[in-house]
């Protein structure tokens, strides 16, 4: 068996059978981790012969962790997917090329991503492209141990393969904004350990290796972690949308630049704000406070 793609699902049948056409010819297993869907998901996954696993919600760290460790044990190679992203054909092509006879000492390999928001994909602000590491030899990579944001660390060589993989989120402004107020709160607690160190501090920018995700991370934690809370947002989304030209993605690239660089930004700082001010009032642990105002178990 050569390649294993891992999928993780929560009421995904609007994206799912869209994201498992593009990879059914590629993958000799597609493992499914949900964790509660009750719409059409289990249906469509079942007509592309899935693994389809239960397992309880903590966050995407350990829900892909568990993925993995249902793999077969044959299995040489582990894509990670999410249900709203698909591949084009030309990656589709790249990924078999590569497959066919893979350098020994070659471990992983990057896709370009690109997103799209209200149907129009997004060009500049720096979002694209985006380079993820989706595709890992089986042993040499581990997932980071994280809230929010967690990437794929490996061991070795990598390659940047050709082509696109597509973001593009089919659902309503209602439920991204309450998804990713949720992502606020997850992201405001990796922020709140770089200050507060309550966990083991699990990080890409540990090691800066050249690639994108490990300079970003870094930039992150040492240059945007250091600035004024609340000032950060707002300079982010200035440089993504005046430096970097985002205003030329257009009205939809407006509504994703200001929600995604600042509205998001700015929510992660109030939530850390809010925890910190939880604490001095109640005098309680960062625990303590973190489980009381953003409803996350540490």
């Amino acid at each position: 068996m050569n390649l294993s793609v891992v999928v993780l699902t929560k009421n995904e049948a609007i994206h799912l059978g869209r994201c498992l056409s593009t990879i059914a010819d590629l993958a000799d297993e597609i493992v499914i981790v949900d964790c509660g869907s009750n719409d059409a998901t289990v249906e469509i996954a079942k007509c592309f012969n899935s693994k389809f696993i239960k397992n309880p919600w903590v966050n995407y760290s350990s829900q892909f962790k568990f993925g993995v460790s249902n793999v077969s044990a044959s299995c040489k190679w582990i894509m990670r997917l999410d249900a709203d992203e698909y591949l084009t054909e030309t990656l589709r092509a790249s990924v078999r090329d590569f497959l066919s006879n893979p350098p020994e000492h070659i471990n992983g390999a990057y896709f370009p991503r690109r997103m799209a928001f209200m149907g129009r994909q997004i060009n500049h602000g720096g979002i694209f492209p985006a380079y993820m590491l989706r595709l890992v030899r089986l042993g040499q990579g581990e997932i980071e141990d994280r809230w929010m944001d967690e990437h794929i660390k490996v061991k070795g060589d990598t390659i940047v393969l050709k082509g696109e993989l597509i973001d593009d989120n089919l659902n309503s402004l209602t439920w991204w904004t309450e998804k990713h107020n949720k992502y606020a709160s997850r992201e405001a607690v990796d922020l709140l350990n770089l200050e507060f160190a309550f966990m083991t501090h699990d990080s890409v920018a540990s090691a800066i290796d050249g690639s994108q995700a490990g300079f970003k991370r870094w930039l992150k934690e040492k240059i945007y972690f250091r600035l004024p809370s609340g000032l950060r947002a707002l300079a982010y989304f200035l440089y993504r949308y005046v430096i970097r030209l985002g205003f030329l993605d257009g009205k939809e690239g407006a509504m994703f630049h200001i929600l995604q660089g600042f509205w998001y930004r700015y929510l992660v700082d109030c939530k850390v704000y809010e925890v910190k001010l939880y604490m001095r009032t109640h005098n309680v642990d960062i625990r303590v406070a973190i489980r009381k105002i953003l409803d996350i178990q540490i």
